[in-house]
């Protein structure tokens, strides 16, 4: 075998080329020992190994910290019956106190046989498990794994990441020159600003965290003033990178600021681009780690990386920076939660039988146990309980409020399981001497983050039903729910707080029936043209080509040049909609500064598929989405600016987009209406309306569907467009983003139940769930699929975006940055591939087949002892048998 050096620095691992045999180092399930080599040098050969993951380990858990990120190199081999290579890879194990174990990959190499190689990778933790284990796997069962040497280096004595020559080597792949300065100022520039190079700052009280030098950035005069570097044709498009930098900021009096990396390109049109990669919160008292990812999607002419963001004035100080291909995180085991307990309420006392116990005044006030309120069950909760014991009729009246938020409280930690999503229910009122509607919130308090657990609003003395959700993904120390939010002064009653775990998959086989009965129809086909006897028993065929029923995705320009997102796209959705290019902000950036283009080409690229677009949006209510020169205009030239976006946007693409969101959220916003008057937004729709009559035009607004938000309850969102409707808008369609996090059934559903009275189409606009953990990620997108397409009043599913990188929410996407579909979108397909019909069977003795069917267009073939023909049809909504002629 060739030879291949190890890396060389501050190694963790001990015994790390196997000097002293297997001291430090465990077999997992399999069987190991060290040889020697021709050269004299000892390697372990990992050997009977019956799965993929056997392979060699060692506890590192006193050798690592948090918030450091550590480079891996391993020299590896393979041997045995191996014809080509084999894949290695460079794993964790996480084990944490309580909670199902995780896996993190730190990196693969492909192997062949008689050759060393190296597996690398870099990894960081963002909380401290209580075992950290590295080890290496991965060839095939039977085959031998060999490692020749095992460095992991960086780490420092004081635990902080150390950047020194010896870890950012040529071998691991750090695209950026000369990244900690040892080589002075080249390769460098200023961004708008000078550069200097220092051993230290501020008489000796600053000095670089890692090797003997940093670089400032002094003389800024604007936030994007900074150091840069050029890094023309180092990096490879559809490849994800990460960008580690150490940072810190000096000067002018400003103790904590913003500081960010962005990555500027220019292609070969001259069309540029500013992605933002990582940004934090920077001091000046103590070096600060930024870390971020970023993918291309295209081959730039022109690439600069550049640390801005401070005021003018202020300088920003850089210790390293690294980009480096970023390792593929491994996929998440599913969560195993031992007794779920599903639908038992983990409140004590919650009957209120035992006085208070359980139960404490968070804040000076006062609790006391009173009769009087409902012995029902809040609806939404019966509906994720089935029968149910009538409630005691008691509640805490809760008196003394001297601020928003105090009322009772109680602490939940030992009942809480990960990864578990709970439903909460309560009744609850508001005291007399209120001045106006007081919000009520179901709060939990996570060690020191606030976590919301539902809200409503409260207007007058009647009982009110607070629905809401939360799931908790990391081990918390101290949990307490506690309800709170009416003004100081006001009483605050609550009765009745359930808190229990859904079993969200419990009601699936309730809204598939569903979906049968409203998404399928009964499908008769009658054969005529054919000789009888040649008919009876042929063999019939059915397949659905396409599904009639929206399923769509938000895309971006940059999305369109990398062929892998497009193929995606283009085979697993039948709508678009853009993320940014049709904003007002983005078509007209400066006054009279026009951008088409971007829209011109997405609108063609769905056109040559077959892909129906929804226009988002014409006017965003939300001041802080408006453009600079819009909000400086004075309410005349407002005015005009306004007329001025519908007519050239409108009139531009005619008949090109099915549904526009005329002004976005405004349930959230009142920039418009605020400086133009409450008839500006009916006109709007009405002027929208007259200059593209054959669009949707629809109101779109967020939380509405969650229980989380009183500012877009479903009663606000139906008064809105009652009063845009009574001034004559034609609303077309309600749109619902759901931006949603653990989301319930019965509370999504409930909110669709309120909406559809108004009886106008229902479209998720933007849906997106969250979660660290594919699987539970899969269940909340599973979860809003399933009530979505069983509701009878929705009509269309979009979903914002499906890619990593390239989505609003972290931990959303469907797809990995390098094209890997991870759990959720597995999850995704399956019930695309669910909602699809194929049908087989023969012609009977009528001369017909009949099958039931998803709406959509389908291929039917038929085959006779004769010939095999070949016909298209259309299932469309009805609800008697569709009768199918089909001319042989």
């Amino acid at each position: 075998m060739a030879n291949s050096s190890s890396s060389q620095g501050t190694n963790i691992i001990q015994n790390h080329n196997f000097a002293v045999g297997m001291h430090s180092w465990r077999p997992n399930c399999c069987e190991s020992w060290v040889v020697s080599g021709e050269s004299g040098d000892s390697y372990a050969v990992v050997t009977n190994r019956k799965e993929c993951w056997q392979g060699l380990e060692q506890d590192i858990t006193s050798k690592v910290s948090p918030g450091s990120t550590y480079s891996v190199s391993a020299c590896v081999g393979v041997s045995g019956s191996l014809q080509g290579s084999a894949d290695v890879l460079a794993s964790l194990r996480l084990e944490y106190q309580d909670c199902a174990t995780t896996y993190k990959r730190i990196g693969i190499t492909s192997v062949s046989k008689e050759r060393w190689d190296k597996v690398e990778g870099s990894f960081s933790l963002s909380s401290m498990p209580n075992q950290v284990v590295f080890y290496l796997e991965g060839p095939s069962p039977g085959i031998d794994l060999l490692i020749k040497s095992v460095v992991i280096t960086c780490p420092s004595a004081n635990g902080k990441e150390r950047v020194d020559r010896e870890c950012i080597a040529a071998g691991d792949e750090n695209i950026i020159l000369n990244p900690i300065f040892d080589d002075g100022l080249n390769n460098w520039a200023g961004r708008g600003c000078k550069i200097f190079l220092h051993d230290s700052m501020a008489d000796g009280k600053i000095v670089p965290q890692s090797g003997k030098y940093f670089a400032s950035a002094a003389e800024r005069t604007q936030t994007w003033n900074g150091i840069q570097q050029e890094v023309t044709g180092r990096l490879q498009r559809k490849r994800a990178y990460e960008v580690t930098a150490l940072v810190r900021i000096f000067g002018n009096n400003v103790s904590s600021t913003g500081v960010q990396i962005t990555l500027w390109t220019q292609m070969p049109d001259l069309r540029e681009q500013y992605i933002g990669i990582a940004k934090v919160q920077a001091t000046d008292k103590d070096w600060t780690q930024m870390q971020g990812k970023f993918l291309l999607n295209s081959s730039p002419s022109k690439v600069i990386i550049y640390i801005e963001g401070p005021p003018a004035g202020t300088d920003i100080l850089v210790n390293s920076l690294t980009v480096r291909h970023a390792a593929k995180a491994a996929p998440s085991p599913p969560p195993i939660i031992e007794n779920p307990a599903f639908g038992v309420n983990i409140i004590e006392n919650s009957d209120l039988n035992n006085g208070t116990n359980g139960w404490f005044p968070l804040g000076s006030c006062t609790l006391n146990i009173q009769t009087g309120s409902p012995h029902i069950l809040p609806p939404v909760a019966r509906d994720s309980l089935g029968p149910h014991e009538p409630l005691s009729g008691r509640y805490i009246l809760v008196t003394n409020r001297t601020d928003t938020w105090m009322g009772p409280a109680q602490m939940i930690t030992d009942k809480l399981k990960l990864f578990l999503t709970y439903q909460v229910s309560t009744w609850v009122r508001i005291g007399s001497g209120a001045s106006g509607p007081q919000n009520i919130n179901v709060a939990l308090g996570v060690d020191n983050q606030w976590v919301n657990g539902g809200q409503v609003e409260a207007n007058d003395d009647r009982w009110h039903e607070l629905s809401g959700s939360f799931r908790i993904e990391k081990q918390p120390s101290k949990v307490m729910v506690y309800i709170q939010g009416p003004a100081s002064g006001v009483d605050l009653m609550v009765a009745g707080v359930q808190i229990f775990p859904v079993d969200r998959h419990a009601r699936f086989k309730h809204l598939k029936n569903l979906t049968d009965k409203l998404r399928k129809r009964d499908v008769v086909l009658k054969f005529s043209g054919a000789d009888s006897s040649s008919l009876l028993d042929a063999t019939v065929i059915v397949k659905q080509t396409q599904n009639s029923f929206p399923f769509g995705s938000c895309i971006s320009r940059t999305n369109i040049d990398n062929e892998d997102f497009v193929d995606f796209f283009v085979k697993n959705f039948n709508w678009a909609v853009f993320g940014n290019e049709l904003k007002w902000y983005w078509t007209e950036p400066q006054k009279g500064n026009f951008n088409y283009r971007d829209a011109d080409e997405m609108l063609d690229l769905c056109k040559n598929h077959g892909i129906e677009t929804r226009g988002h949006c014409i006017f965003w209510e939300v001041e802080s989405m408006v453009q600079s020169w819009v909000r400086s205009l004075n309410n005349n030239d407002l005015m005009s600016a306004v007329q001025n976006r519908l007519n050239g946007l409108l009139s531009r693409y005619k008949g090109k987009f099915n549904h526009y969101d005329v002004n976005n959220e405004m349930l959230h916003g009142s920039f418009f209406q605020g400086r133009l008057g409450k008839d500006i937004r009916a006109n709007m729709f009405k002027t929208a309306h007259r200059l593209d009559p054959s669009a949707s035009l629809f109101v779109n607004d967020y939380h509405v569907e969650d229980g989380c938000d009183p500012k877009s309850c479903p009663e606000s969102y139906i008064e809105q467009i009652l009063d845009l409707q009574e001034q004559g808008s034609p609303v077309g369609g309600i749109g619902i983003q759901g931006h949603i996090d653990s989301p319930v059934g019965p509370i999504v559903s409930s909110a669709l139940d309120k909406l559809g009275i108004l009886g106008l189409p229902i479209w998720f606009t933007e849906l997106d769930v969250s979660s660290v953990n594919e699987y539970v990620r899969a269940d909340d997108l599973e979860v809003m699929l399933r009530e979505a397409f069983a509701h009878a009043a929705v009509d269309g599913i979009m979903l914002w975006g499906f890619w990593e990188l390239f989505m609003s929410r972290d931990n959303a996407h469907l797809v990995n940055a390098e094209g890997d579909v991870n759990e959720a979108g597995k999850r995704y397909l399956a019930l695309r591939k669910e909602w699809s019909s194929h049908a087989h069977g023969h012609v009977d003795e009528q001369g017909e087949f009949a099958f039931r069917g998803f709406h959509g267009t389908y291929d039917v073939t038929i085959v006779t002892t004769a010939k095999r023909t070949t016909k298209s049809f259309v299932v469309d909504e009805g609800e008697s048998p569709l009768v199918v002629s089909i001319s042989l």
